[in-house]
């Protein structure tokens, strides 16, 4: 539990001193700056939640999305203090600071500021932060190890998997004969 515990306080000292410092830069310069023929620091602020999804919610909204930013960190802290993976410790950190740093940011500013934006060919994918990047990278590592890696989906290599597949085959041909 300590490490995904870190590992979300990393998360959101990451994301809150980048928003500070893009945000002081943009504020000061212009609310565009192209990096690369793909790549843009920008001014966006986000009411909603991914993609700007319940963004109609009004004043409300702050509130509303916060609260169910909060449950659901609540779960995963849940979840996290059982977890044994290393890599879905780090992982549920990762979302829980992702989630605590936007909660921050709609709590102060009303809003989520975001400023990654990548374009390709005039089309641009929604603005996002640091946060949203953590949630997102952790979220793809728990499903991915569960679909991949979780000992029950094991092909058997496993000694302990090999005796029950084996136990099942001679219960089976028992019940033929």
């Amino acid at each position: 539990m300590f490490i995904g515990l870190i590992t979300a306080l990393m998360a959101v000292v990451l994301d809150q001193t980048s928003k500070m410092l893009i945000f002081s830069f943009l504020a000061n310069s212009r609310p565009v700056i192209e990096l690369t023929p793909f790549f843009n620091l920008v001014m966006a602020w986000n009411t909603g939640v991914s993609f700007s999804m319940f963004d109609n919610l009004g004043g409300a909204g702050v509130y509303v999305l916060s609260a169910f930013s909060l449950i659901v960190v609540g779960f995963l802290i849940y979840w996290l203090k059982d977890e044994k993976s290393l890599l879905i410790q780090i992982s549920l950190g990762m979302i829980i600071g992702g989630a605590i740093g936007n909660v921050i940011d709609r709590v102060r500013m009303g809003a989520v500021f975001d400023f990654l934006d990548i374009h390709v060919l005039g089309y641009h994918w929604p603005a996002f932060n640091l946060a949203d990047s953590f949630i997102c990278i952790g979220a793809v590592l728990v499903i991915g190890n569960g679909l991949f890696f979780n000992k029950e989906w094991n092909d058997g290599d496993d000694e302990s998997d090999k005796a029950k597949i084996t136990s099942s085959a001679k219960r089976a041909d028992g019940v033929k004969k």
